[in-house]
Order: structure tokens, then sequence, then C-alpha cells
């Protein structure tokens, strides 16, 4: 649905995207700067504009969500942890 890259001397060193229904649920994924590249504000970058994607797009009931390993930095554009009202899983086959 919408894809971020930022690119350094030809070369892919920051990305993300959202993926989703186009309706009502939208997924933040692969958000990634390069570890050459990262503590340069790249990340919010890339926040910044799938937040912009968001709140053009998405309708106000949508359901946004993101499994993170960094949760300091979705939290810095309002995304909370969802328990106790849902529990995130996932399946490791």
């Amino acid at each position: 649905m919408c894809g971020v890259q930022i690119c350094c001397g030809g070369e892919t060193v920051g990305m993300g995207r959202i993926v989703g229904d186009g309706g009502l649920n939208y997924e933040l994924v692969d958000i990634a700067v390069a570890p050459a590249h990262q503590s340069k504000g790249l990340g919010r970058v890339v926040m910044e504009h799938q937040m912009a994607y968001l709140e053009n797009a998405a309708p106000p009931d949508a359901y946004v969500s993101s499994m993170t390993d960094v949760p300091a930095l979705y939290g810095k554009f309002g995304f909370v942890l969802a328990r106790p009202g849902s529990e995130g899983m996932v399946w490791k086959p």
C-alpha cells in the first residue's frame, strides 16, 4: 500500500512498508535502516512519511498495527502497547 525508500550513493539505506486491505486494516512492516546509517534520524523520516500516508488514507475507525522490536520509535508517533485490549501473536512453523 505504501513504501518508503531512503537512498544514499545509489544504495537503499532505509525503508519501510505499510500493507493492508485498503479499507480497515493497515500494518507497518519492515522498517529498517542499514547499520552504518543508524542513529541519524532516518527511522524517524520513514515513520513521518508513513504516518502522513495513514493520515490521508486510513479512515478514522481503521485498525493500524505493527509488530516491532523498537517500540520507542513507534511510541513517538502515538503507538501504544495493545495489551490488555488485544494480544499479538506469531506463528513459527
